[in-house]
């Protein structure tokens, strides 16, 4: 493994959220971007890979499936438990406007970039760090009108605060992530009511404990199927 030089691709595109965070795992420079069977990691700690990732895990799905057939893997994810927006002022000039968001993340919303590999925990050599966190959320005014933000767009993410981490080592670590009042038996329709989760995040969640082997689909209540737990929380 040879130490890439800081101006490489991904410390170029990356978000501040991302960089500090990489700062926070590697701490040593020489430790960070480093190049590793043509793949750039992001950093290392011992005998440890660390990836570093925002969103969207089906970019880094054929690269963590190479590496973890040599080495440890640690992939770490951010979840921001609180998040301040600051709205920059649109004509250049007078001050941010800030103000507190009303969402609130959990650690749950992890499975909504584990399907693209929710079997993985089970590797010996892969492991999941779930890092909530506070983050400033910066946003400009473009003026092209979505209709999820209204004319404006995150331009960075900073952090605030790390508050916890938790590490995901195998699949029966999952139940860690949802309430322990989730019955033995349940349905994407119980994991919405008690975790508070919207119903697309709530079957996806499902469909990460089936496919990690800790639910089984045992017939159906209503409309929704329903599952039943093949391993107890740890």
């Amino acid at each position: 493994m040879t130490a890439m030089q800081s101006e490489g691709i991904g410390v170029l595109n990356e978000q501040s959220l991302h960089a500090s965070l990489k700062e926070c795992y590697a701490g040593d420079s020489h430790s960070q971007e480093v190049r590793v069977d043509g793949y750039i990691i992001d950093a290392i700690r011992g005998n440890q890979l660390i990836e570093i990732q925002t969103q969207h895990f089906t970019a880094i799905r054929k690269k963590i499936f190479h590496l973890i057939n040599k080495y440890s893997v640690l992939l770490v994810y951010p979840v921001a438990q609180e998040k301040m927006l600051v709205k920059l002022p649109r004509n250049g000039d007078g001050e941010p406007i800030r103000r507190k968001s009303p969402k609130r993340g959990a650690p749950y919303k992890a499975f909504t970039e584990l399907v693209s590999f929710p079997e993985l925990v089970a590797h010996p050599n892969f492991a999941l760090e779930i890092v909530m966190v506070d983050v400033e959320e910066v946003r400009r005014y473009s003026g092209k009108r979505t209709w999820r933000q209204n004319g404006w767009v995150t331009v960075e993410q900073r952090l605030v605060n790390i508050l916890e981490t938790i590490t995901i080592q195998n699949p029966t670590d999952y139940w860690r992530l949802l309430p322990e009042t989730l019955p033995g038996e349940f349905t994407s329709s119980d994991l919405q009511k008690l975790a508070g989760m919207p119903i697309w995040l709530a079957q996806k969640t499902a469909y990460c404990l089936r496919k990690a082997g800790v639910a089984q689909i045992t017939g159906k209540r209503g409309r929704f199927n329903l599952y039943q737990r093949t391993s107890a929380p740890e």
